[in-house]
């Protein structure tokens, strides 16, 4: 059977914390467990003890719903070319700025890819567990089937379900985006708190599935990124979302033994952070196009091409979410990863009602292949539990 955390005899011997048992465990006495035994591979530093900062009595619900609708659409169109070079995705379809059909349906309408689902599904799993409880999210990965799964989910479930490890021994260590790409939803449980404990269930919601440096460190930063920006009345100067990208997982990577897979940068060891700021910011200087940009450091499902991708795409478009998102559907080779980030960022900086209404007319709302609607149940969901209950409405 799973374990949803250390028994007490693991913790009973660890000097750093000998009181807590399985039961009244929190997220927090957990991941400081993981730090003192070495299990979770990212650098304990100050953020995970730093609140950040509240967000505005103003906020409006729309900016949250538009950051999960944002990734969902953002995927959606995406999917069906999801792969393919942008050269040989242009000669086959022209420039995309719609939904395409796919394999399975003939009509032009915005179905899911493992994005939508696992983020999705996370969201789900937190409304059942009023809160993020790793081993349950954990089970829910393995529970349906997952719409083009990555090798390192595949590599997790069989981990989880098949060798039965515990949950914070099943991830990889792999610097694939398939954390980056789900993580947004973790913070609406803590929309009303502005509690440090929102770091603490970013980093443990990323480790089940990918417990590497680099995409420990960019679920972190991103989730910094989003919070950031829903309290924002206007989009950031270009430059801030490099910063910002930068300051924080700068003190968060362990590993600095990246190498890129572009042969123009054979000759780089080092953190993922470092040639992120080095090479977005030469292609700023250099006023490439997104296009070139991302052809330059390629732009596949690596950390090391998708992070500089979603980044130099928010630099150049971060003020009109429909051209940011045609932008990453069409000039990236992983695009639904790229476009789902991308959305889920301009999401919530702009709000759902930025998003082009055809995007969302055409959205299925499915996380499997016959739930129709299902994403606006769980935001509405969401929305009562986490937002009007506070509000106490």
């Amino acid at each position: 059977m799973n374990e949803q955390a250390p028994d007490a005899g693991l913790l009973a011997s660890d000097p750093a914390d000998r009181s807590p048992t399985a039961d009244d465990l929190t997220n927090r006495k957990l991941l400081n467990w993981l730090f003192d035994t070495g299990r979770i591979n990212v650098r304990r530093c100050a953020l995970f003890d730093t609140p950040p900062p509240s967000l505005p009595v103003a906020l409006d619900w729309d900016r949250v719903e538009g950051m999960m609708l944002g990734l969902a659409v953002g995927d959606a169109l995406g999917i069906p070319t999801e792969g393919q070079l942008p050269a040989e995705r242009r000669a086959r379809h022209g420039e995309i700025r719609d939904y395409l059909p796919n394999k399975h349906v003939p009509e032009p309408r915005g179905f899911p890819s493992d994005d939508t689902q696992l983020a999705f599904w996370t969201l789900e799993q937190l409304l059942v567990d009023d809160g993020l409880v790793p081993d349950h999210l954990a089970a829910r990965f393995c529970r349906d089937h997952i719409f083009g799964i990555g090798s390192t989910v595949r590599d997790f479930i069989q981990n989880y379900k098949e060798r039965r490890l515990p949950w914070y021994e099943a991830g990889p260590k792999s610097a694939g985006n398939g954390a980056l790409m789900r993580v947004a939803p973790i913070i609406i449980p803590h929309l009303r708190t502005s509690s440090a404990d929102l770091w603490v269930d970013a980093a443990l919601a990323a480790m089940v599935t990918h417990n590497d440096s680099g995409s420990l460190a960019a679920c972190l930063a991103v989730v910094s990124m989003l919070w950031r920006v829903l309290a924002m009345g206007s989009p950031p100067p270009a430059e801030w979302w490099l910063e910002t990208y930068v300051a924080i997982a700068r003190e968060l990577e362990a590993d600095e033994t990246y190498r890129p897979r572009a042969p123009r940068f054979a000759s780089y060891r080092g953190p993922m952070w470092r040639f992120v700021y080095e090479q977005v910011s030469v292609a700023a200087d250099e006023d490439l196009s997104v296009l070139d940009a991302c052809n330059r450091w390629h732009s596949g499902a690596f950390l090391l091409e998708t992070v500089p991708s979603v980044l130099y795409i928010l630099m150049r478009h971060g003020d009109n979410f429909e051209e940011a998102i045609v932008r990453a559907v069409n000039d990236t080779k992983d695009n639904d990863t790229v476009a789902a980030i991308v959305g889920a960022a301009l999401g919530a900086l702009h709000g759902k009602q930025a998003i082009p209404g055809r995007w969302l007319t055409g959205l299925s709302g499915r996380t499997t292949n016959r739930d129709d609607g299902r994403i606006f149940e769980l935001l509405n969901d969401a929305r009562g539990r986490w937002w009007n209950a506070e509000r106490g409405s």
